[in-house]
């Protein structure tokens, strides 16, 4: 029997969900426990195992609703999450004539509403949940709290759930476990052999699965134990952990105020320090301090002004508060520019790259900088870049800041924190307390030994830094909670305290402070660092503590091991697994910046090592990687039930990737039985801007169990009537108004199609899988599978005929055409990722699409408007100048120019070839542009322009 996964899923509500969770940011249950990249929201984990549990009946609206009502996503499920009171302008703009009369004040508007005076309780309540009844579902997330957040269905939703099921749970884990005993005899298992931030594994136990959790990295084994843990721990064990917290912190608090490297002869206690690299400017021979900014606290308006001492062949950095708008303007011109040396004196640039000495010889890059050794904590005399402290802000006993360039008393206490560090360098390295490893080579890790000469990981940090820290890690006793504790409060100041956290003018309300570490996903090198002072670091180092809301959670069985996905020997009922995958985060590396810290706590935690195995990782593109990823499906495979299943939850655009997938799985003894799409990144802003995916498919697959050969001709026909049915089934089940599925859904159900067929059969003539895994190809050469892949999107596109439009008028349509309609389409969905637009002009078979284009920027992807075009390809003898969507376009543009729609109409009459026969094709262009575009702020020259046409045309006449 199918599960309810394999044949629908509330693919919208659950992104919207999943988004919610996102934008929940630090205080999400699982992220306050240390950074891990690309955690899967615990939604759609729960989404996913109780999908996989939930038989699919012979009512499929049945099924959904006991869904729905599982996941407190139902209509009383929402209204049971709603944790506020509805705003009263909501209710007004919501309410009906007579509602507001009762419930509102008479000055009340949709501006400003207030609610009535004295309003009894019970018909306010009452009232509030007819609103809340009305608003749509991203309306109502606004007001609930997330469905990790409750206890679960409400008691009447429960005998709904058992009289459909036949069961009689009263909760989750009740649930789980007499369905799990239904299919396997006991209760459900549930395998991540990647388990990276631990989401899969904890909330599989949550809702009630035995599970075992492996990842070859030393961190993710470490979060993953604390989710399961100290998060699943209960409240004794988290209220240890937070005692164990707080007396290191003020044991290190005490020493390092007796040690007085933090206090000035004031009394004033530093709080921040901020640090630059120093190189000299090859036209002057002088020490230039380095920074792309010297602005401190855009608020404030303090900054650093470079002040040159000749004699001494160096610059001082006078510090100012309350600067003028022109030497903060100053400011932010620092001395380096674009990858240069910007000289203060003469204004020259110098690359940096030259300034390091790296060069080429016979072919290959040398680096120039000195490689730094294990006992290097600053840098040496002769080194090409030195590092300075260059301000401090104190706060005084009164709470005010000072923001102070550093003077000999401060310069004293640098040297006496090196002197303390070096006391007790050798024994904290061999204890583990700081890291004492070096850095494996790699994509990432290269960087900071190129830029920097750093060659073990605890050159990451000052030596400010590494005292601090260090010392707080040696407070915690030895054994797992304290030492977990530890590494975790560790962890967290790592990433806001090393050598490669840049400083930022904008943040903590305008005084400043220091960026993620991992502010992307890489170790970038810094010219001006920040370091918090000690007691800028608590609230930093505590750890958030999920509060778990439901019942049995630690009658579990949990196992969690460091071991090579290719060698588990554990059976799991279902593998769930966000995998690597090509080109995408190099987890082994940068999982190595945390994990070289945690030596004393991974060898107390049994089967836990302190080494990250990353020669053993899933890395890489090619073949090794395929292969790697065929060994590692292949033991899961083997480690499952006949009746089990596999969910692979992966993130990718490429048809390449796919078609690789395609033969991984199919290589593993699997079959892809469904797949969906949820969308469960939140936009992407800021330095983060890019074309990122948003989406992450949820894959599902079954063992393979058929005998049958195939043919490469017989398999693209079977492609053509799989994607078709698939949009059908899609297209059946979608809600028109709160649709199911967006325009990527659609693209995806091709691909999944397509994977269908493929994974089906036990052979395909003509396709060797070992060979095919195996061979390295050339730059734009295509394997057979992803040629069928291809054509299974363009399949995809030819018979989703967008709204709108007859089939006679998509018919008459040459391809980019097509591209242009349907693009509009998406983009009048708020859809503008420029993968999108890749994958859509794929699917119409166009090599060349930017002509349509007005922006081609990630994530602001979009067409060009009939004004933006102006005259531009048209009529040049094109298949696109010469169409009659540009040539409707242009007369949009006439139009427009002038407000009168018989300057299109002319243009028409006069270049359109048989105007009259061609005179109801371009009507019904326009009524679609106009319904299309109306809401895009692009078009607002030609909205009016193109209902003016289409009713000078509707009404033309010979």
């Amino acid at each position: 029997m199918k599960s309810f996964i394999e044949t629908q899923f509330p693919v919208s509500q659950l992104s919207k969900e999943s988004y919610k969770e996102r934008k929940a940011g630090s205080s999400q249950t699982l992220t306050g426990l240390g950074k891990w990249w690309g955690r899967k929201p615990l939604v759609l984990v729960r989404a996913t195992v109780l999908g996989l549990l939930l038989p699919a009946t012979v009512d499929p609206q049945k099924d959904r609703d006991v869904f729905m009502r599982l996941m407190t996503m139902d209509a009383e499920g929402r209204w049971m999450r709603k944790e506020k009171a509805v705003a009263a302008k909501d209710a007004f703009r919501l309410a009906t004539p007579s509602e507001r009369n009762q419930f509102f004040s008479a000055e009340s508007s949709e501006a400003k509403a207030a609610w009535q005076k004295g309003l009894d309780r019970s018909a306010k309540q009452h009232f509030e949940r007819k609103v809340f009844e009305r608003m749509t579902y991203d309306e109502q997330l606004t007001y609930c709290a997330r469905p990790e957040q409750v206890e679960g269905p409400s008691e009447a939703s429960w005998k709904v759930i058992n009289a459909h099921l036949g069961t009689k749970a009263t909760n989750l884990n009740e649930l789980v476990e007499e369905l799990g005993m239904r299919q396997f005899g006991h209760r459900p298992k549930v395998g991540d052999a990647f388990c990276g931030g631990g989401s899969i594994p904890f909330e599989a136990a949550r809702i009630g699965c035995d599970v075992h959790a492996s990842d070859l990295n030393p961190a993710a084994a470490l979060l993953t134990w604390a989710a399961l843990n100290i998060v699943g721990g209960g409240p004794e064990v988290q209220e240890q952990v937070r005692k164990a917290q707080e007396e290191a912190f003020n044991k290190a608090d005490g020493q390092i105020t007796a040690w007085g490297i933090e206090h000035n002869e004031k009394g004033w206690r530093a709080d921040a320090y901020l640090y630059c690299i120093e190189a000299k400017s090859p036209s002057t021979g002088h020490w230039v301090p380095l920074a792309p900014s010297w602005v401190i606290s855009e608020k404030y308006k303090v900054c650093a002004v470079p002040r040159l001492l000749a004699d001494e062949g160096r610059y001082a950095l006078d510090i100012i508060t309350g600067a003028s708008e022109a030497q903060m303007k100053q400011a932010k011109s620092g001395t380096v520019q674009n990858s240069a040396l910007v000289c203060p004196e003469t204004g020259n640039s110098h690359s940096i790259t030259s300034i390091r000495g790296d060069r080429r010889i016979d072919g290959a890059t040398v680096y120039g900088l000195r490689m730094w050794e294990n006992d290097d904590l600053v840098p040496r005399p002769e080194d090409t870049f030195q590092e300075r402290l260059y301000c401090i802000r104190y706060i005084d006993g009164e709470g005010n800041r000072h923001y102070v360039s550093p003077d000999e008393e401060d310069l004293r206490r640098e040297d006496k924190v090196l002197e303390l560090l070096k006391e007790r360098f050798a024994e904290w390295q061999n204890q583990g307390v700081i890291p004492s490893k070096k850095i494996e080579r790699g994509f990432n890790t290269e960087q900071p030994i190129r830029e920097r000469g750093w060659t073990h990981w605890h050159h990451l940090f000052n030596p400010r830094q590494l005292l601090n820290i260090g010392f707080y890690y040696s407070c915690f006793k030895s054994h797992a909670i304290d030492l977990t504790t530890g590494a975790l409060s560790v962890g967290l100041l790592l990433d806001r305290n090393s050598r490669l956290s840049a400083w930022d003018s904008h943040i903590s309300k305008g005084p400043g402070n220091t960026v993620n570490t991992f502010y992307n996903q890489a170790l970038n090198t810094q010219y001006n660092t920040g370091n918090r002072g000690w007691r800028n670091c608590k609230d930093l180092a505590k750890i958030g503590l999920g509060v778990l809301q439901l019942n049995g959670f630690m009658r579990n069985w949990k196992a969690l091991e460091t071991i090579d996905a290719r060698r588990l020997q554990t059976i799991a009922d279902f593998w769930v697994t966000d995998p690597p995958y090509a080109d995408a985060v190099n987890y082994h590396e940068l999982g190595d910046f945390f994990s070289s810290w945690h030596k004393p706590l991974l060898e107390v935690l049994e089967g836990h090592k302190s080494d990250s195995k990353s020669a053993l990782a899933v890395k890489g593109t090619g073949s090794s990687f395929n292969q790697s990823m065929v060994e590692c499906y292949s033991n899961f495979t083997n480690h499952m039930p006949d009746n089990g299943a596999q969910v692979v939850m992966f993130t990718h655009q490429d048809a390449k990737v796919w078609a690789d997938l395609a033969l991984i799985l199919w290589a593993s003894g699997l079959q892809v039985t469904q797949a969906w799409t949820i969308q469960t990144e939140t936009d992407a802003v800021g330095i983060k801007t890019g074309n990122y995916v948003q989406g992450t498919v949820c894959m599902i697959l079954r063992k393979q169990s058929s005998e049958e050969t195939a043919f490469l001709f017989d398999i693209q026909s079977d492609v053509e009537f799989e994607v078709k049915k698939a949009l059908d089934e899609m297209l059946a089940i979608d809600d028109k108004e709160e649709p199911n599925f967006g325009d990527t859904d659609y693209q995806l159900a091709a691909y999944v199609a397509a994977l269908r067929v493929i994974t089906r059969y036990k052979q395909i003539e003509d396709i060797d899988v070992t060979y095919e895994l195996s061979r390295e190809r050339k730059k734009g050469e295509e394997s057979e599978l992803q040629k069928i892949i291809d054509s299974a999107v363009a399949v995809a596109c030819e018979y989703l005929v967008p709204d709108g439009i007859s089939n006679a008028l998509w018919r008459s349509l040459n391809s980019e055409e097509r591209f242009y309609v349907k693009a509009l389409e998406i983009q009048s969905n708020g859809e503008y990722r420029n993968g999108v637009m890749m994958e859509l002009a794929r699917g119409f078979g166009l090599k060349e699409y930017k002509h349509l284009l007005k922006s081609g920027k990630a994530n602001e992807t979009r067409l060009a408007s009939p004004s933006e075009f102006k005259n531009r390809q048209l009529k040049d003898g094109t298949t696109w100048g010469d169409s009659l969507l540009r040539n409707v376009l242009f007369a949009v543009r006439e139009t427009s120019k002038t407000g009168l729609p018989v300057n299109g109409r002319m243009w028409l009459y006069n270049e359109l070839p048989g105007y009259w026969e061609s005179r109801k094709l371009a009507v019904e262009v326009l009524s679609y542009i106009g319904t299309r575009s109306g809401q895009l702020e692009a078009w607002s020259e030609d909205w009016e322009a193109v209902g003016l046409l289409r009713g000078y045309l509707d009404n033309d006449s010979m």
